[in-house]
């Protein structure tokens, strides 16, 4: 049904990634590889919602990198109908499930995770990548190389124990209120550790 809706199973397909990642700017190729589709098809579409309004461009290292609109006057509706699981589960095109936090969750025992810096073009987050909980090291090293291929540059990250972070949160460390007050996208959070935007 909302495929019909909105004409184009591509379309729903980039506002269901776009709508669920509101800190995250995406360019053409990544976007072609996350939503399985054909690269002309991606590029009509995202000309289409450009011009509409929902998305906005901007140039980066040679690249341009698009991301959601979110003073786009019908984005709170939008945002809704794509973060819907239930709808999305009736939906018959979905994203492919080997997205970053199907990865995250093999690591262990993951309770939060959120990408900043490099994944949301913000230079002064402090770490591309936080991750609390309990995880393999090796896992996560294998993690940590495949994300560097794919965004062709070094990551920082940090990893720490629960009880770490919560500490370092109640005595608002620098490291921490920092990434919290960057551009972000909370990937993982099973105990709403972190307010919403």
């Amino acid at each position: 049904m909302i495929e019909q809706l909105f004409g184009s199973k591509t379309r729903v397909k980039l506002l269901q990634l776009f709508m669920s990642n509101p800190n995250r700017a995406f360019y053409v190729r990544e976007i072609t590889r996350k939503i399985d589709e054909q690269i002309n098809s991606v590029r009509r579409e995202l000309a289409n919602l450009l011009n509409i309004g929902i998305i906005k461009s901007e140039e980066s290292e040679n690249k341009l990198y698009y991301e959601v609109n979110q003073k786009y006057p019908h984005y709170a509706s939008l945002k809704s109908i794509f973060t819907n699981k239930k709808a999305m589960a009736q939906s018959e095109f979905k994203l492919p499930q080997s997205g970053i936090a199907a990865k995250l969750s093999e690591l262990g025992s993951v309770e939060l995770a959120i990408l900043s810096g490099t994944f949301t073009r913000d230079d002064q987050a402090g770490a591309d990548l936080l991750i609390v909980g309990d995880v393999n090291r090796s896992k996560l090293a294998k993690l940590i190389q495949e994300l560097q291929e794919e965004e062709g540059r070094e990551l920082d990250f940090a990893v720490m124990y629960p009880e770490d972070f919560d500490y370092r949160l109640s005595v608002k460390d620098r490291f921490i209120i920092n990434l919290l007050g960057s551009k972000k996208t909370i990937v993982i959070d099973t105990k709403s550790r972190i307010k919403q935007e």
